[in-house]
């Protein structure tokens, strides 16, 4: 596909926390129109978008991914160049406690997409075949269907076998698997990518980095499950919305790449490095670190997630911008200066509250 043309770029999920990333970096950084279609969940924020909201190269469209005649009418009118399929219910805790919501979503919500898709595409090679020759169904996963690592060595790498642990994993490893048998049976242009944990500004503080940072800052104690010892790969997203644009334009039809930050790091480790930067930023007489509390650990948690990301280094030569402690400064700063935007969050159904302990 060439970069140079300004494409229709569609994106689900896009007012989630790495879909609004990928349609930021989009509007910011190319020239390319984007479709932002997102059902508008919990999760789902349209605030991610105030800095691009007037662009008139962003529309937003609120709809569900399940609703395959809506989606029909959508490819019909806005005619697609690039799906970007990211919406998904992501958070492992959820899934413990409410799994049918994730296999809607994740999996039926993925058949529906690709069915339209592949209609579409079809319909395209009669009536316009250059279209349909540059056509592209970008499928955005997890790491976490691979499993978990034993021990301190070996990384995850596009061959790994899949071993998804929790209701979560397990149903983006179906969603995986439904866009590789669409490419292998219909020939439906695909491509897929794995990628390890993300973190920075705009995250639903659900998820370990903002929840901390916001337990915090009230005051509140740090859960930590287990012994902390869980090792996971951090990646920021602005990273992770470069390399999602890059295989979404320069890609190779068929293939998966995974995406990783080279940050391996324990969950302990991650909440000492946020407390001491909140020291610095936010001194208090009393240490941050003296909140920190060990609690009963995950159902299935896997201990270890490492990613491979050589692949997508040497053939479309993308690198993370930010370190670790680049990135995860930039993040508590941001949560410092947007004070608003998760206030409003917190005032909603999430109140910090821990999910995922009812096995």
């Amino acid at each position: 596909m060439q970069q140079g043309n300004p494409r229709t770029f569609f994106i689900t999920g896009g007012a989630g926390f790495i879909g609004s990333a990928v349609v930021r970096e989009l509007i910011a950084h190319t020239q390319h129109n984007v479709i932002n279609v997102d059902k508008l969940t919990y999760a789902g924020n349209l605030e991610s978008h105030s800095n691009i909201e007037h662009s008139e190269r962003h529309t937003f469209v609120q709809a569900d991914i399940c609703d395959a005649a809506t989606m029909q009418r959508l490819f019909q009118k806005h005619q697609p160049d690039v799906v970007m399929h990211l919406a998904a219910e992501s958070h492992v805790d959820r899934s413990i406690d409410g799994p049918a919501e994730f296999i809607q979503t994740n999996v039926v919500g993925t058949s529906v997409l690709l069915e339209v898709a592949r209609a579409y595409w079809k319909s395209l090679q009669t009536s316009a075949p250059d279209k349909a020759a540059g056509f592209r169904f970008h499928h955005i996963s997890t790491d976490e269907v691979y499993g978990d690592l034993e021990g301190p060595e070996g990384l995850f790498t596009e061959q790994t076998p899949y071993a998804p642990s929790s209701p979560y994993s397990a149903s983006k490893a179906s969603s995986d698997h439904l866009v590789r048998a669409w490419q292998r049976t219909y020939g439906l242009p695909t491509l897929i990518t794995n990628c390890s944990n993300n973190y920075g500004p705009y995250h639903f503080p659900e998820k370990l980095i903002p929840l901390m940072i916001l337990n915090a800052l009230a005051g509140k104690p740090l859960p930590v499950y287990g012994n902390g010892q869980q090792i996971r790969d951090w990646l920021f997203v602005e990273d992770h919305a470069r390399a999602l644009v890059q295989v979404a334009t320069q890609g190779e039809i068929g293939e998966t790449y995974n995406i990783g930050g080279r940050n391996e790091k324990t969950n302990l480790e991650v909440v000492h490095t946020l407390c001491d930067l909140l020291q610095e930023l936010v001194p208090k007489d009393t240490r941050y670190r003296d909140l920190i509390t060990f609690v009963k650990d995950r159902p299935g948690h896997d201990l270890r997630y490492a990613i491979d990301a050589r692949k997508i280094e040497r053939e479309l030569g993308w690198v993370p911008q930010e370190t670790f402690e680049t990135g995860l400064r930039k993040t508590v700063q941001w949560y410092l200066a947007n004070e608003s935007w998760w206030q409003r969050v917190q005032d909603g159904s999430y109140q910090g509250e821990r999910l995922g302990a009812s096995a």
